[in-house]
This record gives C-alpha cells, sequence and structure tokens, in this order.
C-alpha cells in the first residue's frame, strides 16, 4: 500500500479513536487524559498495534499540542491578574512548591537517578491540572464557593511559575553548563519581565494590533504569531511553551475571548495527540516495575496537596470545610505533569521516568475528582467521631462556622482554567 494512504489510514484511525475515547469520557464524566495515555501505551512499542508512517506527523501535533495549551493558559490570565496573585498570594505558592516538589524530588533520589531527574519529578510532583479542576469545579457547581479563588490563586501561581521552571529544566535537559544555564535562564526571566511589563501598560495597543472582526484573520494572526514565538523561544534555549505562555498573557479583552473561542476546538485536538505521543514513547511492559513508586509518591502528594489548599484557604479565613474542599480540589495532575515529563524523555535522561510519570498522572487524574467531592465529607465526618470519643469533661476548642455560603457573582476576578476537552 502507498505511504500516503497508509498514513492517512493510521491518523485517521488515531483521530476516530480519540473522538470516541472523548465521548466514552463524557458519558463517566471524567478526564478524557487516562484514556488518551492508554490509547497511546497500545498504539506504541510493545503495544498491540505499533504505529509506523504516522509517527513523526504525530511528533510534530504534539509539540504543537503543548503550544496550544500555554498559548490557551495564557489567554486565561490578564498581566494584572498575574502581579495581583503574586503579590498577595505567594506565601501559598511557596508552600505549593515545598510541600509538591520535595517528594517528587527525593523519590527521584532514592530510586538513584540523578540531580536532573530529581529536578524533573519534581515539577511532575508539583503542577495540579488546571484543566481537570476547572471541570471539577464546575460540574460540583462551586464556582461559587468562597473557596475556589484560593484555587484559582494556587493554580495562576503555578502557571506563572512554570515560566520560570521550564527554561531551568530545559537548560538542564540539554547538559549546558552553568554559565550558559545562567544565562539562559536570565533571558528567560528578562524576556518574561518584558512581556509583562508590555502586557500592562501596552496591552490594549497589542491587542488592537492583532484585532480582527473576520475570525479568519484573528486565527491566523494569533496562531501564527504564537507559533513565530514559540519557535523563537525555542532557538534562544528559553522553551516554546514558555513563549507561547507569554503571547496568551499578552493578548486581553476580546481578541484573546475570540481566540480563545477559535483556538479551543484546535487545542482540544493537538492536546489529545500529545497525550497519545506521550503513551506511544512508553512501553506499557516498563510500568509495572514502577507501579509500587508511582503509587507510593502519588498517596504522599495526594496528602500534601490537600494539605496545601487546607493551609491557604485557612490563610484566606475560610471556614473548616471549604478547607478540605479546597485540598481536595488541587489533587489531580494532567497535562503539565506529561509535558514536563515529556522533556525528559525525549531527552532521554532515564528510561524509567516516562513510564513512571505516565502511572502517576493515571492514577492522580482518576483520584483527583474523587477527593475534590469526598474529601470534606470525609473530614468532617471524622472530626465528629473524633469529638464523639473526646472524654465529657474534654474542652472544644472555638472554631469559625462550618457552613459556607456561596458567593454571589463569579468566584474570583479571574476566568477559570481552560476546561474542555484533553486540557
Amino acid at each position: 500500500m502507498h505511504s500516503s494512504a497508509v498514513f492517512l489510514i493510521e491518523f485517521g484511525a488515531i483521530i476516530l479513536g480519540l473522538g470516541l475515547l472523548g465521548r466514552i469520557a463524557g458519558r463517566l464524566k471524567f478526564s478524557p487524559i487516562p484514556l488518551y495515555l492508554l490509547a497511546g501505551l497500545a498504539f506504541g512499542e510493545g503495544g498491540l498495534l505499533p504505529l509506523g508512517a504516522s509517527e513523526e506527523f504525530v511528533a510534530i501535533g504534539a509539540e504543537i499540542g503543548v503550544i496550544l495549551l500555554l498559548l490557551m493558559l495564557g489567554l486565561e490570565y490578564t498581566a494584572t491578574d498575574l502581579v495581583t496573585n503574586l503579590r498577595t498570594q505567594y506565601p501559598a505558592g511557596l508552600v505549593d512548591a515545598a510541600l509538591n516538589a520535595l517528594p517528587g524530588a527525593a523519590m527521584a533520589l532514592l530510586l538513584g537517578w540523578g540531580p536532573v531527574a530529581a529536578v524533573v519529578l519534581a515539577g511532575v510532583t508539583w503542577i495540579s491540572s488546571s484543566g481537570v479542576i476547572a471541570k471539577v469545579l464546575g460540574d460540583l457547581g462551586r464556582l461559587g464557593n468562597r473557596e475556589t479563588p484560593v484555587v484559582l490563586s494556587i493554580l495562576v501561581l503555578e502557571d506563572l511559575a512554570m515560566a520560570v521552571y521550564l527554561p531551568i529544566v530545559t537548560a538542564l535537559l540539554a547538559g549546558v553548563g552553568l554559565a550558559a544555564g545562567s544565562a539562559t535562564l536570565a533571558v528567560a526571566l528578562g524576556v518574561a519581565g518584558l512581556v509583562l511589563f508590555l502586557a500592562l501598560r501596552y496591552g490594549r495597543l497589542i491587542s488592537r494590533f492583532v484585532s480582527s472582526d473576520d475570525p479568519e484573520k484573528l486565527l491566523l494572526v494569533v496562531l501564527g504569531l504564537t507559533l513565530l514565538v514559540a519557535g523563537v523561544a525555542q532557538q534562544l534555549q528559553v522553551s516554546a511553551a514558555v513563549g507561547a505562555f507569554l503571547v496568551g498573557i499578552a493578548l486581553s479583552g476580546e481578541v484573546a475571548e475570540g481566540a480563545h473561542n477559535l483556538l479551543s476546538p484546535l487545542r482540544d485536538l493537538f492536546a489529545a495527540v500529545f497525550f497519545v505521543f506521550f503513551g506511544l514513547h512508553t512501553d506499557p511492559a516498563s510500568i509495572p516495575p514502577v507501579l509500587l513508586p508511582a503509587l507510593a509518591l502519588a498517596v504522599v502528594t495526594a496528602g500534601t496537596k490537600i494539605a496545601t489548599g487546607y493551609w491557604a484557604a485557612r490563610r484566606s479565613g475560610i471556614s473548616a470545610k471549604g478547607r478540605w474542599r479546597a485540598g481536595g480540589t488541587l489533587v489531580a495532575r494532567g497535562e503539565f505533569s506529561i509535558v514536563i515529563a515529556g522533556l525528559a524523555v525525549t531527552a532521554g535522561i532515564e528510561p524509567s521516568l516516562g513510564p513512571l510519570a505516565t502511572a502517576y498522572v493515571l492514577i492522580l487524574v482518576v483520584l483527583g475528582p474523587l477527593t475534590a467531592r469526598y474529601t470534606e465529607p470525609l473530614a468532617t465526618r471524622l472530626t465528629r467521631l473524633l469529638r464523639r470519643r473526646r472524654p465529657s469533661g474534654a474542652v472544644t476548642p472555638a472554631g469559625v462556622p462550618e457552613e459556607e455560603p456561596a458567593m454571589s457573582g463569579s468566584a474570583s476576578h479571574m476566568t477559570l482554567p481552560p476546561s474542555g476537552g484533553a486540557s
């Protein structure tokens, strides 16, 4: 059979399969990410039906998927949002990084993978899935809850931290020296700072330049600008994903809303292709040996995320029930954990890191919606049980009211992170 015909058959089967898997996930009301990863495992090396002709195109599509994920994330926030959250919520961001990155780094060192793998696995366990969490908040009707702005603030800080973290990881994986790595980080920070300054000062002018009443022209300009900036960023060893994220931040108002609506289907398509591509490069036989470390890491970091949300909500004056809800909501990991692990897999630093990250994300992307729903009821029941077992003369500490009135209006001054499709 002609190679182009084989390519069309293979790629068409992949897209059709992803659509069917997305429908199944929608019926079951959970994220399609685990199904996409499993599909990649089935079609990769050691899987049921390895691909051939379409693998190179899938690789390009996966790279575009990462770029679109970060672009859409940037479109959700304005530079003002990021600066405000950085000023007011940075303690929660520091606690989040310490509690959730350190277990990943420690696991990598315990497994003897070295410091570079430790930095990568720290990122995998650190970043929550903004897409899965946004969908869960909507499904559970918590968009107006008092703890929701706290959850969103932590997600915003994690996304902003990606602009610093990804260049560091890229430099480490490239094996550059200390001087070159420091220069790369300085360039990344300088570019990020410059974009934030321009977005704050000249955001309207930038948006006016990109704006168009014709959806076709708006799509072409935004997509072309994003790919161009991403390519230049990658050439400077900064990270294509960071470049795309900064483009999204620079756009605001009607332009950002219009671009979001136009690009959402493309994001969902190429992000799904990215998850399949990651699965393609993971041998299913390599997962069982790392399943126990992945499970242990999932249990530990589920606990640390719950502790992060609880502490941040308590700091903001939220009552006990809201604290537990905030903590349980943050547990899910997903798209960005895979993006970070994918960089390491491409660089080939540790063969077992990809399988461990796959198993870890599969566990937490399924567990996350469950912890969001049941952490607060379980914690409430446990608290009541402990109170009943106290001696009759024991003094009960004074607490804040348990019930939380919903906020009127929106949950926050921020828009929710993307919740559709693969993210």
